[in-house]
């Protein structure tokens, strides 16, 4: 739903009336009644409203999701409020996932980095947990920005775009930014699958998970599962992958999961045990799903 406060204010600040705007820009009643009733009008009608306002064409309308959770994500990241869920949730999730694979930043360094963009590392910090930290935050406003489109393969290749950046792996010719792997590798001794076969495999994948009827956590469990299973990329996998989970929940208005480096142990062996046993894996997400319900229960949000 497309919420149009921003038109309306534009319309008091200029004493105007909506008829008043239709007359003077030649707009049909079928394009004020699409405002009324709060669908999205093409950026061309939007452009031209906007010129004639002289406003900015962001400022006109914003979307409003059905999902109260995501909703109130875009709210605080628009707004800059500092303390709440936004906040949380970049820090929080930013630390697990990167300290899961192997970053060097504690929870605090990575929570002055966000709050403060700065960071008094110490010695023996590689700059690439610093840039890949950042990278992260900036991953996590895309995934907030996306979350209610259908997943492709351009969203997933954009993560891994945002996440492996400026790092020392992009100034490799052979390690593909934002593409899926040109070289074979292994993931705790296992095979995964070959780089020819990684784009017919990455469709196959999301043509079943996008035809789902009802998505529920357990088919976006099974969804990440399989991605890591197939490991498209060189390295950045597990990032994307709970990046990409964190978008379907907030896509179907599930309350999302959080892996906690704590818990890295548990998670590991759910991915290697998938395929003959997918208690493990189910257990730990909804166990990071009751992290994420005692972060809205701290901040006192409805859920």
């Amino acid at each position: 739903m497309i919420s149009y406060d921003g038109l309306n204010q534009a319309l008091r600040d200029s004493e105007l009336t909506k008829t008043g705007l239709a007359n003077a820009l030649g707009i049909s009643s079928r394009t004020m009644a699409k405002i009324a009733r709060g669908e999205r009008l093409s950026s061309r009608t939007i452009k031209k409203i906007a010129d004639y306002l002289g406003v900015d064409p962001d400022a006109l309308f914003k979307e409003i999701s059905d999902n109260p959770i995501l909703q109130l994500l875009r709210d605080e990241k628009s707004a800059g409020i500092s303390g709440g869920l936004y906040h949380e949730l970049q820090v929080r999730m930013t630390y697990n996932s990167n300290h899961i694979e192997g970053s060097a930043l504690t929870e605090n360094q990575t929570r002055l980095i966000f709050e403060t963009n700065t960071i008094d590392a110490g010695d023996g910090i590689p700059v690439d947990d610093i840039l890949e930290t950042v990278h992260h935050f900036r991953a996590i406003d895309y995934v907030i920005d996306v979350a209610e489109e259908a997943l492709s393969e351009a969203i997933i290749k954009r993560l891994h775009f945002i996440l492996k950046r400026d790092t020392r792996d992009a100034r490799l010719p052979w390690f593909a930014i934002g593409e899926y792997k040109k070289r074979a590798n292994l993931v705790g001794g296992r095979e995964t699958v070959k780089p020819k076969d990684v784009p017919e495999r990455m469709k196959a994948l999301l043509r079943r998970y996008n035809a789902t009827p009802e998505v529920t956590i357990e088919d976006i469990i099974a969804l990440h599962a399989e991605f890591e299973r197939i490991h498209p990329f060189q390295d950045g996998n597990g990032r994307v992958g709970r990046l990409v989970a964190l978008k379907e929940c907030l896509r179907h208005n599930i309350i999302p999961f959080i892996i906690e480096d704590s818990k890295k142990l548990y998670y590991y062996r759910g991915l290697s045990e998938w395929t003959r046993d997918k208690g493990w894996l189910i257990d730990t997400c909804l166990d990071g799903q009751d992290t994420f319900v005692r972060l809205l229960d701290m901040l006192d949000i409805p859920h």
